[in-house]
């Protein structure tokens, strides 16, 4: 593969600081050893940076020796997950309870490698800022990070974001325009019934039953609400309810996620939610109250940011590592809030055969690291080339 030299031989440094990244795993705006140690290498390039961004953030900025230009924004996001670590690898997490199952530890080093070279080699013509985000899993570190005005602070027409992704052939780049991943939301339903003996049911109303309808019924909603030609995933992940064997509880709360990626069908989706539990509910002569919370909006790709995108995708990895109509996904990702300030692209790289993302066995292939550090730099030559 057609990688950056001076990358290629600093591959043993970049894997040292991957591992030294994933023994060292923190959570959402917990990131504090791991901020620390993104600053210190920053310092060491000679970058200048603004830490403190949505808590434990961090943005640095590079201006060409080219002359002026246009500037753009390349992201990593930073925290792990609360996941015990089943590898036995000798650079596992030292922290219990806690992984970086999801691959930010990776991120964060190409992100880093292609840094200190850029910072060696500013040759181009404008302004890359490099975003390090905390507090991606769920917590939306990346709205925050947009909230505290990352883009008015450091301003960008651009922002890109990068993902590996176990499965696809390693080393290959895929994107598209339009979204690469879905919306993601929450929902809690409290199904509220009348205790009674387990053996005198007909005194009481049974939440466990109505809880048991609607778990069926709100399966319904993809198959029969949603256009088969669109997308939604209504999925329950929690079920609480009870305490006792010989007692039917007053109440069962069920919770889950839905994921969609056009808004219509987001808005379908949530209306017909709360009109199944209430409706189901109120047939038994139980009551259901519906707690929804919007998430994460779908991260959608600008179509000219992916062909620019692609193309240094291209030459990092080569046109045949390149795969231009990847199937999207229903995972979601809060880079979707830089992409709804900003045209930009998010790109997934292949990790080939191995665990799953968020998996207790998983970690980061480090041979993909240079190659990551690479498509950064080939990026940033390819939109800040200095024009005649």
């Amino acid at each position: 593969m057609p990688l950056v030299d001076e990358i290629a031989g600093f591959h043993p440094e970049m894997k040292a600081w991957r591992r030294e990244l994933h023994s060292h795993p923190e959570t959402a705006f917990e990131e504090n050893w791991t901020a620390a140690f993104i600053a210190d290498k920053l310092t060491a390039f000679g970058l200048p940076f603004e830490s403190g961004i949505a808590r434990t953030g961090i943005v640095a900025t590079l201006k060409g020796r080219l002359g002026e230009g246009p500037a753009i924004g390349l992201r990593a996001d930073m925290d792990a997950l609360d996941i015990t670590e089943m590898t036995n690898l000798p650079y596992r997490s030292t922290i219990s309870g806690k992984m970086h199952a999801c691959g930010h530890d990776g991120h964060m080093t190409m992100l880093l490698g292609a840094a200190r070279h850029l910072a060696a080699n500013p040759d181009f013509a404008g302004t890359v800022h490099f975003i390090f985000q905390p507090a991606e899993e769920m917590n939306g570190g990346g709205k925050v990070m947009v909230e505290e005005g990352l883009f008015e602070r450091f301003p960008m027409e651009r922002v890109f974001g990068l993902h590996n992704w176990p499965g696809q052939a390693f080393g290959s780049f895929s994107g598209k325009p339009g979204p690469m991943l879905a919306s993601s939301d929450l929902f809690e339903i409290t199904v509220k019934g009348r205790a009674a003996h387990a053996a005198m049911p007909h005194l009481g109303i049974d939440p466990v039953t109505v809880a048991g309808e609607l778990i069926g019924a709100l399966q319904t909603i993809a198959s029969r609400t949603v256009d088969p030609l669109e997308a939604a995933v209504v999925s329950i992940t929690q079920v609480h309810g009870g305490d006792a064997w010989n007692i039917i509880p007053d109440e069962v709360v069920l919770r889950g996620t839905v994921r969609t990626f056009q808004p219509a069908v987001r808005d379908a989706v949530e209306a017909r939610v709360k009109a199944i539990a209430t409706g189901v509910a109120g047939l038994h002569g139980a009551t259901a109250s519906v707690w929804y919370d919007r998430r994460y909006p779908p991260t959608v790709n600008t179509a000219a940011e992916v062909a620019l995108a692609l193309d240094a995708a291209g030459a990092a990895a080569d046109q045949d590592h390149v795969i231009p109509d990847p199937a999207s996904s229903m995972a979601s990702e809060d880079f979707a809030y830089m992409l709804e300030k900003a045209p930009g692209a998010y790109l997934w790289l292949g990790s080939g055969p191995g665990a799953a993302l968020h998996s207790s066995g998983y970690d980061f292939n480090d041979e993909l690291l240079p190659l990551g550090a690479s498509y950064w730099v080939r990026l940033v030559e390819r939109i800040l080339a200095p024009t005649a």
